[in-house]
């Protein structure tokens, strides 16, 4: 009816994203447009939900990049494009190893003499919070026609919300990661020897005490958290009939 306004579906959708600091144009990532991939032939295919929390862009990046190519399926053709559709949510809480979050660059040039601009994946990442996800996958997939044609099946959420609910999601759980044990330096000298380099070996036993210090430290409390368990494993057992 004409003079009455009718409340906006997206306002909640722009709260949330001025409240987690993305601004106003992250707001079609909520939208309902992204549940519908044009030009993509999704009959058959699988809607995947990938949780982004806490995983490094790389090796998320590797096994989406997979999914989207089908070589997860018997039926893999490397002139087909016959991934699934992969959902991706929480992608603002990925994670980079190392320094990587100020070390690693993107550029981009405007096209005007010194028009070279360079930021950081700290900056992307506080800008919008899916570039960074969604360009590794991009670099990981083959430079063909059939790339363009894979990206459209990714849909990437900065957050736990995403607009197909209406699909039957199948989730995709990454694999562990495999954190490698940094080695403690071995500080023991040979009787009647001497260092040939006194500083460096004393910084190698300031760094073996606080690596020996930490490990027993660590053990100590996961004995004290194994016996807090069991007791009370053992209280429950008492107090049942």
């Amino acid at each position: 009816r004409r003079g009455v306004l009718e409340p906006d579906p997206r306002s909640d959708r722009l709260d949330l994203c001025r409240d987690r600091g993305w601004g106003a144009t992250m707001s079609y990532k909520f939208t309902g447009g992204l549940s519908r991939i044009r030009n993509v032939v999704t009959e058959g295919l699988r809607y995947r939900l990938v949780d982004a929390r806490g995983e490094v862009v790389g090796r998320l990046a590797s096994k989406l990049s997979i999914l989207l190519q089908g070589k997860d399926k018997p039926t893999y053709q490397p002139h087909k494009s016959e991934g699934d559709v992969v959902v991706v949510v929480n992608a603002a809480e990925v994670t980079l190893s190392g320094r990587k979050m100020d070390q690693k660059k993107y550029y981009r040039h405007t096209g005007y003499v010194g028009g070279l601009v360079e930021r950081t994946a700290r900056e992307m990442m506080n800008q919008e919070p899916t570039f960074v996800l969604r360009k590794a996958v991009e670099r990981m997939l083959p430079k063909n026609k059939l790339r363009r044609e894979m990206m459209r099946k990714l849909r990437v959420f900065p957050g736990d919300k995403h607009a197909f609910e209406e699909h039957e999601l199948v989730p995709f759980e990454m694999p562990p990661r495999a954190i490698r044990k940094k080695k403690t330096p071995v500080v023991d000298v040979p009787e009647g020897f001497q260092p040939m380099n006194p500083e460096r070996h004393r910084r190698n036993v300031e760094l073996a005490t606080k690596s020996n210090a930490a490990r027993e430290a660590l053990r100590a409390r996961s004995e004290a958290m194994s016996a807090a368990r069991e007791g009370t494993a053992g209280g429950t057992i008492d107090e049942s009939p």
